[in-house]
Protein backbone atom coordinates (compact mmCIF):
# COMPACT_ATOMS: atom_id res chain seq x y z
CA UNK A 1 0.00 0.00 0.00
CA UNK A 2 1.01 3.34 -1.03
CA UNK A 3 2.64 5.65 1.95
CA UNK A 4 0.58 8.47 2.92
CA UNK A 5 2.80 11.64 2.52
CA UNK A 6 0.23 14.50 3.32
CA UNK A 7 -3.13 14.97 5.40
CA UNK A 8 -5.45 18.15 5.65
CA UNK A 9 -9.36 16.36 6.36
CA UNK A 10 -10.34 19.98 6.72
CA UNK A 11 -9.18 20.75 3.07
CA UNK A 12 -12.62 20.29 1.52
CA UNK A 13 -11.35 18.88 -2.00
CA UNK A 14 -8.69 16.72 -0.12
CA UNK A 15 -11.69 15.07 1.95
CA UNK A 16 -13.38 14.46 -0.76
CA UNK A 17 -10.78 13.39 -3.66
CA UNK A 18 -8.51 11.82 -1.70
CA UNK A 19 -9.43 12.15 2.50
CA UNK A 20 -12.72 9.74 3.17
CA UNK A 21 -11.78 6.80 1.13
CA UNK A 22 -8.52 6.37 3.50
CA UNK A 23 -10.56 7.36 6.28
CA UNK A 24 -13.29 5.21 6.03
CA UNK A 25 -10.79 1.91 5.16
CA UNK A 26 -8.90 2.99 8.36
CA UNK A 27 -12.45 3.16 10.53
CA UNK A 28 -13.77 -0.11 9.41
CA UNK A 29 -10.08 -2.27 10.15
CA UNK A 30 -10.08 -0.45 13.44
CA UNK A 31 -13.79 -1.23 14.50
CA UNK A 32 -13.18 -5.28 14.33
CA UNK A 33 -9.62 -4.98 15.75
CA UNK A 34 -11.06 -2.69 18.65
CA UNK A 35 -14.41 -5.16 19.14
CA UNK A 36 -11.30 -7.70 19.85
CA UNK A 37 -9.91 -5.59 22.17
CA UNK A 38 -12.71 -5.46 24.26
CA UNK A 39 -14.05 -9.30 23.82
CA UNK A 40 -10.40 -10.46 25.43
CA UNK A 41 -10.55 -7.68 28.30
CA UNK A 42 -13.86 -8.36 29.35
CA UNK A 43 -13.94 -12.06 28.88
CA UNK A 44 -13.59 -12.92 32.66
CA UNK A 45 -16.82 -10.90 33.36
CA UNK A 46 -18.29 -14.22 31.78
CA UNK A 47 -15.48 -16.47 32.47
CA UNK A 48 -15.31 -15.73 36.43
CA UNK A 49 -19.49 -16.84 36.56
CA UNK A 50 -18.82 -20.38 35.45
CA UNK A 51 -15.45 -21.21 37.74
CA UNK A 52 -16.75 -22.20 40.58
CA UNK A 53 -19.39 -24.61 38.91
CA UNK A 54 -16.85 -26.85 37.21
CA UNK A 55 -14.77 -27.05 40.31
CA UNK A 56 -12.71 -24.24 41.43
CA UNK A 57 -13.50 -22.82 44.70
CA UNK A 58 -12.63 -19.09 44.98
CA UNK A 59 -14.87 -16.42 47.02
CA UNK A 60 -18.06 -14.03 45.70
CA UNK A 61 -14.59 -11.15 46.79
CA UNK A 62 -12.01 -13.55 44.67
CA UNK A 63 -14.58 -13.41 41.35
CA UNK A 64 -15.35 -9.90 41.47
CA UNK A 65 -11.48 -9.57 41.48
CA UNK A 66 -10.91 -11.56 38.76
CA UNK A 67 -13.54 -9.59 36.83
CA UNK A 68 -12.06 -6.45 37.97
CA UNK A 69 -8.21 -7.18 37.20
CA UNK A 70 -8.34 -6.70 33.55
CA UNK A 71 -9.95 -3.57 34.31
CA UNK A 72 -7.11 -2.45 36.46
CA UNK A 73 -4.26 -3.51 34.16
CA UNK A 74 -6.05 -2.32 31.10
CA UNK A 75 -6.55 1.39 32.54
CA UNK A 76 -3.29 1.83 33.51
CA UNK A 77 -1.81 0.63 29.92
CA UNK A 78 -4.03 2.99 28.23
CA UNK A 79 -2.10 5.73 29.87
CA UNK A 80 1.18 4.18 27.55
CA UNK A 81 -1.30 3.67 24.06
CA UNK A 82 -2.53 7.14 24.48
CA UNK A 83 1.08 8.06 23.09
CA UNK A 84 2.07 5.05 20.89
CA UNK A 85 -0.30 6.38 17.85
CA UNK A 86 1.74 9.32 17.91
CA UNK A 87 5.54 7.86 18.62
CA UNK A 88 4.78 4.27 16.63
CA UNK A 89 1.87 5.29 13.92
CA UNK A 90 -1.40 4.14 14.17
CA UNK A 91 -1.07 0.92 11.63
CA UNK A 92 1.85 -0.23 13.68
CA UNK A 93 0.48 -0.06 16.69
CA UNK A 94 -3.10 -1.62 15.39
CA UNK A 95 -1.12 -4.31 14.34
CA UNK A 96 1.28 -4.78 17.46
CA UNK A 97 -1.72 -4.06 20.25
CA UNK A 98 -4.12 -6.56 18.15
CA UNK A 99 -1.60 -9.62 17.67
CA UNK A 100 -0.53 -9.76 21.38
CA UNK A 101 -4.45 -10.73 22.66
CA UNK A 102 -3.33 -13.94 21.17
CA UNK A 103 -1.62 -14.83 24.30
CA UNK A 104 -3.79 -14.58 27.28
CA UNK A 105 -7.05 -16.26 25.05
CA UNK A 106 -4.65 -19.18 24.78
CA UNK A 107 -3.52 -18.89 28.32
CA UNK A 108 -7.31 -18.65 29.76
CA UNK A 109 -8.42 -21.75 27.31
CA UNK A 110 -5.87 -24.17 28.94
CA UNK A 111 -6.22 -22.74 32.63
CA UNK A 112 -10.13 -23.25 32.95
CA UNK A 113 -9.65 -26.63 31.94
CA UNK A 114 -7.73 -27.73 35.67
CA UNK A 115 -9.74 -27.02 38.88
CA UNK A 116 -6.38 -26.53 40.28
CA UNK A 117 -4.87 -24.02 38.42
CA UNK A 118 -3.96 -21.75 41.30
CA UNK A 119 -5.76 -18.54 41.71
CA UNK A 120 -2.28 -16.54 41.51
CA UNK A 121 -2.46 -17.85 37.76
CA UNK A 122 -5.92 -17.17 37.25
CA UNK A 123 -5.03 -13.27 38.27
CA UNK A 124 -2.06 -13.28 36.76
CA UNK A 125 -4.24 -14.41 33.22
CA UNK A 126 -6.98 -11.78 34.02
CA UNK A 127 -4.11 -9.25 34.55
CA UNK A 128 -2.65 -9.84 30.38
CA UNK A 129 -6.64 -9.27 29.24
CA UNK A 130 -6.12 -5.90 30.69
CA UNK A 131 -3.72 -6.09 27.50
CA UNK A 132 -7.06 -5.25 25.31
CA UNK A 133 -8.49 -2.50 27.53
CA UNK A 134 -5.59 -0.47 26.47
CA UNK A 135 -6.34 -0.64 22.68
CA UNK A 136 -9.27 2.05 23.24
CA UNK A 137 -7.40 4.63 23.91
CA UNK A 138 -5.05 4.39 20.72
CA UNK A 139 -7.50 3.46 19.00
CA UNK A 140 -9.85 6.42 19.43
CA UNK A 141 -6.31 8.76 19.35
CA UNK A 142 -5.60 7.08 16.02
CA UNK A 143 -9.49 7.47 14.37
CA UNK A 144 -9.25 11.27 15.52
CA UNK A 145 -6.46 11.96 13.20
CA UNK A 146 -8.31 11.00 9.78
CA UNK A 147 -11.52 12.34 10.02
CA UNK A 148 -12.66 16.60 9.99
CA UNK A 149 -14.05 17.83 13.11
CA UNK A 150 -17.35 18.05 11.68
CA UNK A 151 -17.31 14.19 11.35
CA UNK A 152 -15.06 13.57 14.15
CA UNK A 153 -17.91 12.80 17.05
CA UNK A 154 -19.97 10.61 14.04
CA UNK A 155 -16.52 8.81 13.63
CA UNK A 156 -15.57 8.39 17.34
CA UNK A 157 -18.98 7.19 18.05
CA UNK A 158 -18.72 4.14 15.12
CA UNK A 159 -15.46 3.37 16.33
CA UNK A 160 -15.96 3.82 20.14
CA UNK A 161 -19.65 1.98 20.02
CA UNK A 162 -19.36 -1.14 17.50
CA UNK A 163 -16.07 -1.56 19.38
CA UNK A 164 -17.27 -1.49 22.87
CA UNK A 165 -20.38 -3.96 21.42
CA UNK A 166 -16.99 -6.67 22.21
CA UNK A 167 -18.33 -6.68 25.87
CA UNK A 168 -21.69 -7.78 24.67
CA UNK A 169 -20.21 -9.74 22.14
CA UNK A 170 -18.46 -11.77 24.24
CA UNK A 171 -21.31 -12.10 27.15
CA UNK A 172 -23.78 -13.19 24.41
CA UNK A 173 -21.78 -15.51 22.62
CA UNK A 174 -20.21 -16.84 25.95
CA UNK A 175 -23.05 -18.72 27.04
CA UNK A 176 -23.63 -20.29 23.42
CA UNK A 177 -20.02 -21.70 22.57
CA UNK A 178 -19.23 -23.41 26.02
CA UNK A 179 -22.17 -26.17 25.38
CA UNK A 180 -20.48 -27.03 22.37
CA UNK A 181 -16.96 -28.93 22.32
CA UNK A 182 -15.39 -27.40 19.27
CA UNK A 183 -11.87 -27.40 20.62
CA UNK A 184 -11.91 -30.56 22.48
CA UNK A 185 -8.99 -31.49 19.95
CA UNK A 186 -6.97 -29.19 21.08
CA UNK A 187 -7.02 -31.60 23.92
CA UNK A 188 -10.49 -29.79 26.22
CA UNK A 189 -12.05 -32.15 27.47
CA UNK A 190 -15.92 -31.09 28.83
CA UNK A 191 -15.90 -29.84 32.55
CA UNK A 192 -19.21 -31.65 34.33
CA UNK A 193 -21.42 -29.08 36.32
CA UNK A 194 -23.31 -30.21 39.30
CA UNK A 195 -26.29 -31.41 37.66
CA UNK A 196 -24.70 -33.65 35.52
CA UNK A 197 -24.52 -31.74 32.18
CA UNK A 198 -21.50 -30.70 30.45
CA UNK A 199 -19.65 -27.39 28.90
CA UNK A 200 -16.41 -26.56 27.47
CA UNK A 201 -15.63 -23.10 29.51
CA UNK A 202 -12.24 -23.21 26.87
CA UNK A 203 -14.51 -22.57 24.13
CA UNK A 204 -14.75 -18.94 25.36
CA UNK A 205 -11.15 -18.13 25.19
CA UNK A 206 -9.96 -20.51 22.13
CA UNK A 207 -12.78 -19.11 19.70
CA UNK A 208 -11.32 -15.42 19.68
CA UNK A 209 -7.57 -16.94 18.59
CA UNK A 210 -8.33 -17.12 15.03
CA UNK A 211 -10.34 -14.15 14.70
CA UNK A 212 -7.29 -11.96 16.63
CA UNK A 213 -4.85 -13.52 13.80
CA UNK A 214 -7.05 -12.46 11.18
CA UNK A 215 -7.18 -8.98 11.95
CA UNK A 216 -3.64 -8.41 12.92
CA UNK A 217 -3.26 -8.76 9.21
CA UNK A 218 -5.77 -7.44 7.54
CA UNK A 219 -4.59 -4.54 9.67
CA UNK A 220 -0.80 -4.84 8.70
CA UNK A 221 -2.29 -4.85 5.46
CA UNK A 222 -4.99 -2.49 5.20
CA UNK A 223 -4.41 0.64 7.71
CA UNK A 224 -2.27 4.09 7.59
CA UNK A 225 0.47 5.55 9.66
CA UNK A 226 -0.27 9.42 8.84
CA UNK A 227 2.16 11.76 9.20
CA UNK A 228 0.16 14.39 10.64
CA UNK A 229 -0.34 11.80 13.70
CA UNK A 230 3.62 12.21 14.11
CA UNK A 231 4.72 13.92 17.82
CA UNK A 232 7.07 13.21 20.64
CA UNK A 233 5.65 11.83 23.78
CA UNK A 234 7.39 15.09 25.73
CA UNK A 235 4.72 17.51 23.18
CA UNK A 236 1.64 15.20 23.59
CA UNK A 237 2.43 15.11 27.42
CA UNK A 238 1.39 19.14 27.75
CA UNK A 239 -2.38 18.01 28.05
CA UNK A 240 -1.72 17.09 31.30
CA UNK A 241 -1.34 20.95 32.39
CA UNK A 242 -4.70 22.02 30.74
CA UNK A 243 -7.49 22.20 33.24
CA UNK A 244 -10.62 21.31 30.70
CA UNK A 245 -8.20 17.88 30.22
CA UNK A 246 -8.96 16.74 33.98
CA UNK A 247 -12.32 18.31 33.63
CA UNK A 248 -13.03 16.11 31.02
CA UNK A 249 -11.61 12.80 31.97
CA UNK A 250 -13.76 13.53 35.08
CA UNK A 251 -17.12 13.20 33.19
CA UNK A 252 -16.00 10.61 30.87
CA UNK A 253 -15.53 8.81 34.07
CA UNK A 254 -18.74 9.25 35.08
CA UNK A 255 -20.19 8.20 31.29
CA UNK A 256 -17.87 5.54 29.93
CA UNK A 257 -16.82 4.14 33.49
CA UNK A 258 -19.76 3.35 33.98
CA UNK A 259 -20.29 1.50 30.92
CA UNK A 260 -17.58 -0.52 31.07
CA UNK A 261 -17.65 -1.10 34.82
CA UNK A 262 -20.88 -1.97 35.27
CA UNK A 263 -20.99 -4.20 32.29
CA UNK A 264 -17.82 -6.22 33.94
CA UNK A 265 -20.15 -6.49 37.24
CA UNK A 266 -23.20 -6.91 36.03
CA UNK A 267 -22.89 -11.05 35.01
CA UNK A 268 -21.54 -11.44 38.62
CA UNK A 269 -24.30 -8.68 39.79
CA UNK A 270 -27.29 -10.74 38.30
CA UNK A 271 -26.39 -14.19 39.69
CA UNK A 272 -25.94 -12.85 43.10
CA UNK A 273 -29.66 -11.00 42.55
CA UNK A 274 -30.98 -12.60 40.44
CA UNK A 275 -29.26 -16.07 39.19
CA UNK A 276 -32.23 -17.54 37.29
CA UNK A 277 -31.59 -14.11 34.76
CA UNK A 278 -27.84 -14.26 34.64
CA UNK A 279 -28.07 -15.13 30.69
CA UNK A 280 -29.47 -11.46 30.16
CA UNK A 281 -26.22 -9.87 30.91
CA UNK A 282 -25.23 -9.14 27.51
CA UNK A 283 -28.85 -6.87 27.39
CA UNK A 284 -26.44 -3.76 29.35
CA UNK A 285 -23.65 -3.91 27.03
CA UNK A 286 -25.06 -4.15 24.23
CA UNK A 287 -27.65 -0.93 24.61
CA UNK A 288 -24.87 0.93 26.20
CA UNK A 289 -22.72 -0.03 23.18
CA UNK A 290 -24.93 0.66 20.48
CA UNK A 291 -26.28 3.91 21.68
CA UNK A 292 -22.71 4.89 21.99
CA UNK A 293 -23.03 6.14 17.95
CA UNK A 294 -26.04 7.81 18.65
CA UNK A 295 -24.51 10.36 21.05
CA UNK A 296 -22.00 11.02 19.01
CA UNK A 297 -24.24 11.85 16.10
CA UNK A 298 -26.72 14.05 17.97
CA UNK A 299 -24.04 15.83 19.77
CA UNK A 300 -22.77 16.59 16.18
CA UNK A 301 -26.62 18.45 15.81
CA UNK A 302 -27.39 19.59 19.52
CA UNK A 303 -24.08 19.96 21.20
CA UNK A 304 -22.35 17.74 23.49
CA UNK A 305 -22.83 19.87 26.79
CA UNK A 306 -26.44 19.58 26.16
CA UNK A 307 -26.53 16.23 25.92
CA UNK A 308 -24.10 14.97 28.71
CA UNK A 309 -26.32 17.10 30.81
CA UNK A 310 -29.65 15.26 30.42
CA UNK A 311 -27.56 11.99 30.33
CA UNK A 312 -25.97 12.59 33.62
CA UNK A 313 -29.45 13.91 35.17
CA UNK A 314 -31.37 10.29 34.05
CA UNK A 315 -27.82 7.83 34.86
CA UNK A 316 -28.25 9.27 38.54
CA UNK A 317 -32.09 8.73 38.50
CA UNK A 318 -31.33 5.51 37.08
CA UNK A 319 -29.33 4.14 39.92
CA UNK A 320 -32.02 5.66 42.25
CA UNK A 321 -35.19 3.70 40.10
CA UNK A 322 -32.11 0.30 40.40
CA UNK A 323 -32.12 1.12 44.24
CA UNK A 324 -35.45 0.67 44.85
CA UNK A 325 -36.55 -1.38 42.78
CA UNK A 326 -34.07 -3.53 44.21
CA UNK A 327 -35.47 -3.11 47.84
CA UNK A 328 -38.63 -4.22 46.30
CA UNK A 329 -37.59 -7.35 44.83
CA UNK A 330 -38.75 -6.01 41.56
CA UNK A 331 -36.63 -8.11 38.62
CA UNK A 332 -38.63 -6.73 35.99
CA UNK A 333 -38.03 -3.21 37.80
CA UNK A 334 -34.12 -3.73 38.38
CA UNK A 335 -33.35 -5.07 34.77
CA UNK A 336 -35.33 -1.81 32.95
CA UNK A 337 -33.69 0.68 35.66
CA UNK A 338 -30.04 -0.65 34.98
CA UNK A 339 -30.71 -1.19 31.26
CA UNK A 340 -31.50 2.54 31.13
CA UNK A 341 -28.51 2.97 33.13
CA UNK A 342 -26.51 1.63 30.61
CA UNK A 343 -27.99 3.30 27.49
CA UNK A 344 -27.51 6.46 29.24
CA UNK A 345 -23.87 5.85 29.68
CA UNK A 346 -23.48 4.79 26.21
CA UNK A 347 -24.87 7.82 24.91
CA UNK A 348 -22.95 9.40 27.28
CA UNK A 349 -19.73 8.12 26.03
CA UNK A 350 -20.44 9.37 22.12
CA UNK A 351 -21.38 13.13 23.40
CA UNK A 352 -18.32 13.44 25.55
CA UNK A 353 -15.89 12.69 23.44
CA UNK A 354 -17.83 14.59 20.86
CA UNK A 355 -16.79 17.29 23.23
CA UNK A 356 -13.21 17.10 23.19
CA UNK A 357 -11.77 18.14 19.80
CA UNK A 358 -14.36 21.04 20.24
CA UNK A 359 -12.74 22.06 23.29
CA UNK A 360 -9.06 21.01 22.24
CA UNK A 361 -6.91 21.81 19.05
CA UNK A 362 -6.28 19.09 16.64
CA UNK A 363 -2.44 18.02 17.53
CA UNK A 364 -4.07 18.15 21.79
CA UNK A 365 -7.46 16.37 21.28
CA UNK A 366 -6.11 13.01 20.12
CA UNK A 367 -3.74 12.38 23.30
CA UNK A 368 -6.62 14.03 25.60
CA UNK A 369 -8.68 11.43 23.82
CA UNK A 370 -6.60 8.63 25.14
CA UNK A 371 -5.98 10.45 28.12
CA UNK A 372 -9.56 10.70 29.67
CA UNK A 373 -10.17 6.78 28.11
CA UNK A 374 -7.43 5.24 30.20
CA UNK A 375 -8.53 7.42 33.44
CA UNK A 376 -12.07 5.86 32.69
CA UNK A 377 -11.09 2.26 32.50
CA UNK A 378 -10.39 1.98 35.80
CA UNK A 379 -14.48 2.11 36.27
CA UNK A 380 -14.58 -1.41 35.10
CA UNK A 381 -11.56 -2.27 37.98
CA UNK A 382 -13.22 0.51 40.71
CA UNK A 383 -16.86 -0.57 39.93
CA UNK A 384 -16.98 -4.41 40.26
CA UNK A 385 -14.43 -3.90 43.42
CA UNK A 386 -17.06 -1.48 44.81
CA UNK A 387 -20.00 -3.82 44.03
CA UNK A 388 -17.77 -6.82 46.17
CA UNK A 389 -17.07 -4.15 49.05
CA UNK A 390 -20.64 -3.58 49.21
CA UNK A 391 -21.97 -7.43 49.58
CA UNK A 392 -18.82 -8.33 52.61
CA UNK A 393 -19.88 -4.92 54.32
CA UNK A 394 -23.60 -4.73 54.19
CA UNK A 395 -24.70 -7.91 52.57
CA UNK A 396 -25.69 -6.95 49.37
CA UNK A 397 -24.21 -5.28 46.05
CA UNK A 398 -26.54 -2.23 45.87
CA UNK A 399 -25.40 0.18 48.34
CA UNK A 400 -22.61 0.82 45.97
CA UNK A 401 -24.89 2.33 43.57
CA UNK A 402 -25.39 5.45 46.27
CA UNK A 403 -21.54 6.35 45.94
CA UNK A 404 -22.39 6.14 41.89
CA UNK A 405 -24.83 8.72 42.55
CA UNK A 406 -23.37 10.68 44.51
CA UNK A 407 -20.04 11.18 41.42
CA UNK A 408 -22.85 12.10 38.77
CA UNK A 409 -24.61 14.77 41.17
CA UNK A 410 -20.36 16.50 41.16
CA UNK A 411 -20.26 15.89 37.15
CA UNK A 412 -23.89 17.63 36.32
CA UNK A 413 -22.43 20.24 37.86
CA UNK A 414 -19.05 20.68 36.46
CA UNK A 415 -20.63 20.01 32.63
CA UNK A 416 -22.95 22.89 33.59
CA UNK A 417 -20.56 25.28 34.73
CA UNK A 418 -17.78 24.68 32.32
CA UNK A 419 -19.89 23.77 29.02
CA UNK A 420 -23.02 24.21 29.00
CA UNK A 421 -24.77 27.38 30.51
CA UNK A 422 -25.15 30.64 29.10
CA UNK A 423 -21.92 32.42 29.87
CA UNK A 424 -19.71 28.91 29.79
CA UNK A 425 -16.12 29.28 29.81
CA UNK A 426 -15.85 27.12 26.49
CA UNK A 427 -19.86 26.90 25.18
CA UNK A 428 -20.06 23.24 23.25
Amino acid sequence: MARISQWNPEDEHFWNTEGKKHATRNLWISVPSLMLAFIVWQIWSVVAVRLNDIGFAFTPEQLFTLAAMPGLVGATLRFIYTFSVGKFGGRNWTVFSTGVLVFPAIGIGFAVQNPDTPYSIMLLLAALCGLGGGNFSSSSANISFFFPKAAKGAALGVNGGLGNMGVSVVQFVTPLIITVGTFAFIGGEGQVLPDGSQIWLQNAAFIWVIPILLMTVIAFFGMDNLPTAKQSVSAQFVIVKRKHNWIMTWLYVATFGSFIGYAAAFPLLLKSQYPEHVSLAFLGAFLAASFRPIGGWISDKLGGARVTNYVLITMALGALSVIYFSNAGSFIGFLISFLILFIAAGVGSGSTFQMIPIIFPVKEAAPVLGFTAAVAAYGSFLIPKLFGWSTTNFGTPINALYVFIAFYAISIILNWYFYYRKNAEVKC
